[in-house]
């Protein structure tokens, strides 16, 4: 399998052997390691000899050209994130993996995400259901209905005043667990029942699509901040992820709603 064969040649083979001179600075406080490129250039490879008739849009690419993602929500798209997790890989911790997602006019088809380290593939294709190693998954069986419920709140790129207010609120209702840094990682925890709940303020699209379709197979739910449905390339800000429906809606009133006291929280950003 394409996704298992890249990981194994190119990204395990420089976990903890990353060179100084393999890792850069992509973004002021994001890095790019020589394995997210390689790993991109091999998966994007195997995806075109497939012939789906889909152009191919990968994370790194994007970087070296932003345009790529002006018609992200328009036609038939693979979207492809090679190291999902990159800051975790490059401080040779974990978890990291990749996601590749098919994509057409913004609702994704077919989604594969797949822990590196341990070669734990998760699987979904939409109407289909989801699996995890050929097991199918459901979300809303493996929620227990913890009180209070456990929750991973990605805050690292709010303003610091809003991080603080979010996290104090949060604190008093939910189980607060760090977040692992990697949504690959994200939504299976979701799916598989680790995680009741997930918050989500930057969208990009291969971090998110693989993801949204895998929980909404198990039987999770996730929005937009506004309680639009997830779209690729739409206009929705930041996503609300849950096991089930009826844990969305607690996070919601809990987190975005006028109940929380966070009432300008969806306007912030």
């Amino acid at each position: 399998m394409l996704m298992r064969e890249v990981a194994a040649d190119v990204v395990m083979p420089r976990f903890r052997s990353l060179a100084p001179d393999e890792i850069a600075e992509k973004t002021p406080g994001e890095v790019v390691t020589v394995a997210d490129r390689e790993a991109e250039e091999r998966l994007c490879d195997g995806l075109a000899a497939l012939g789906a008739d889909a152009r191919i849009v990968g994370e790194e690419a994007v970087s070296r050209d932003p345009d790529l993602l002006g018609n992200i929500g328009e036609g038939r798209v693979w979207l492809v994130d090679p190291l999902d997790g990159t800051a975790n890989f490059a401080a040779g911790r974990f978890p990291f993996g990749m996601m590749i997602a098919l994509v057409e006019d913004g609702e994704p088809l077919e989604a594969w995400i797949l822990d590196a380290p341990s070669g734990r593939l998760c699987h979904a294709r939409r109407g289909q259901g989801a699996t995890c190693d050929g097991q199918s998954v459901a979300s809303a069986a493996c929620a227990d209905r913890r009180v209070p419920p456990r929750a991973a709140l990605g805050s690292h790129f709010l303003p610091s005043d809003r991080r603080e207010a979010l996290h104090a609120f949060a604190d008093q209702m939910f189980d607060v667990q760090p977040v692992p840094r990697c949504a690959a990682e994200s939504y299976a925890r979701l799916a598989l029942g680790q995680d009741d709940v997930a918050l989500f303020q930057r969208i990009l699209p291969w971090d998110h699509a693989a993801g949204a379709l895998f929980l909404t197979e198990a039987g999770g739910k996730i929005t937009h901040w506004d309680g639009a449905p997830y779209r690729v390339g739409g206009p929705g800000m930041g996503v609300l992820a849950a096991a089930d429906a009826e844990l969305w809606h607690t996070a919601s009133a809990l987190i975005l709603d006028t109940a929380a006291g966070l009432t300008d929280l969806k306007d912030s950003f």
